[in-house]
């Protein structure tokens, strides 16, 4: 049958959990409960206890409870459980995950969560799920679904909300994937100023035969696909929108972090990349935007989106960065570079249109890229399909001759 793995600390949560790990089985599956908690004892019985889950960690409970430090407690309990649900998935006791709890469970159940791979189902009901939910789903899948009300107790309202959660979970477990083909996956960054690179580019690859998968370079966006990437799902990478990097560089609020743009070239898979929205830093509101960058040009794109242009300088710097991220990668790589702009905005006559900046980073790349590296020069702005499909075109031409070459660092093509 299917099997449904609960999650949490039940010596806080122990009624509810009883009270979920009902439901389910009301629905179906089948139930194991794993006991999280540290404070007192279970008041549920569960499947695996918390002293099994604390030496997954490699630790012990009493060793825990007399540190009396809860985050080092609750960070090794997230840890056991991460590992213990990594094992009953690779035993095929595990076809779904389930937590419930504040912000501290949420913490805990989803970290754990986390550690199993995209497309297992994973739901958090959680007193947070309104909020920025960032921390708890990072880049995975996990589903949050706001509890109305504290998990404290079963009442009208909770009792309604469990039994939809049970509902829940128990059909994403029971769902069947419809047979969609085996092409390859081909990893592509978008933004609404790369569009219509994407758009034809995607439309070329799916042509030669790739099933491209789009990501939004939002930060998420961008950490989503590289976990792709290292998890061994996409096997070819069509990065045009790198501008999550500026981001990270100048402090706007879509960074994908420092790490953005390697873990393609650490597996050693193919990839093109391109330089698409580094004419921009991305902020909330005009009163969101912090006082530093007063006198800085400004583009209110919608009235949740301001983006500000990136200066000659900061491009260097990031031409810099960029060049050291390329010339560190260990397959095959083009860079294609569109002289005419960067972005939908930076071409000429539209406002972000900076000849000195986009020049500075252009030199900078010039300057640092190691001298085999292949980069394709083309005076054109990026959003042109004729550049589109010659990105596209390069990836197919390194993707046959990589897969010809047979398995690359675990990867399988």
């Amino acid at each position: 049958m299917t099997v449904v793995v609960l999650v949490g600390t039940l010596d806080t949560k122990g009624l509810e959990y009883g009270f979920l790990r009902d439901r389910l089985r009301e629905n179906g599956v089948e139930t194991l409960l794993v006991d999280a908690g540290i404070l007192g004892d279970p008041r549920v019985e569960p499947d695996v206890t918390r002293e099994e889950v604390a030496r997954a960690a490699g630790t012990d409970i009493e060793g825990l409870a007399r540190a009396r430090d809860r985050g080092v407690a609750v960070a090794a309990m997230a840890r056991g459980a991460g590992e213990v649900v990594k094992r009953l998935h690779a035993e095929g006791r595990l076809d779904g995950v389930v937590g419930l709890g504040g912000s501290g469970g949420s913490s805990l159940v989803t970290r754990a969560m986390r550690e199993l791979p995209v497309g297992v189902p994973k739901l958090m009901v959680s007193t947070v799920a309104s909020g920025d939910t960032r921390p708890y789903v990072g880049e995975s899948d996990v589903t949050m679904m706001y509890s109305v009300v504290d998990m404290a107790g079963i009442n009208r309202i909770s009792a309604r909300i469990l039994s939809n959660a049970a509902g829940a979970i128990a059909g994403m477990a029971k769902a069947e994937v419809p047979e969609v083909g085996e092409r390859p996956l081909v990893g592509a960054t978008m933004f609404g100023v790369t569009t219509p690179c994407v758009d034809a580019a995607r439309g070329r690859l799916e042509a030669l035969g790739y099933e491209v998968l789009v990501f939004h370079a939002t930060g998420a966006g961008g950490r989503s696909m590289e976990a792709l990437v290292r998890d061994g799902f996409i096997t070819a990478v069509l990065d045009t929108t790198t501008t999550e990097l500026a981001d990270d560089l100048v402090g706007g609020v879509l960074s994908a972090g420092p790490d953005r743009m390697e873990a393609a070239g650490e597996l050693g898979i193919p990839q093109v990349v391109s330089l698409g929205a580094l004419d921009m830093v991305n902020f909330g509101p005009p009163d969101t935007i912090p006082k530093e960058f007063e006198g800085r040009l400004f583009y209110e794109h919608n009235p949740t989106v301001t983006l500000m242009r990136t200066t000659a300088e900061e491009c260097a710097e990031l031409g810099r960065r960029i060049a050291k991220k390329l010339n560190a990668a260990s397959g095959p790589l083009t860079l294609f570079v569109p002289l005419g702009g960067v972005s939908l905005i930076d071409t000429e006559g539209q406002i972000f249109h900076d000849p000195e900046a986009d020049a500075a980073l252009f030199g900078a790349l010039r300057e640092n890229l190691d001298e085999n590296m292949e980069v394709m020069e083309i005076d054109t702005d990026v959003n042109d399909p004729a550049f589109a499909r010659a990105m596209a075109d390069r990836l197919h031409e390194h993707y046959g001759a990589w897969s010809r070459e047979g398995t690359n660092a675990g990867v399988t093509r």
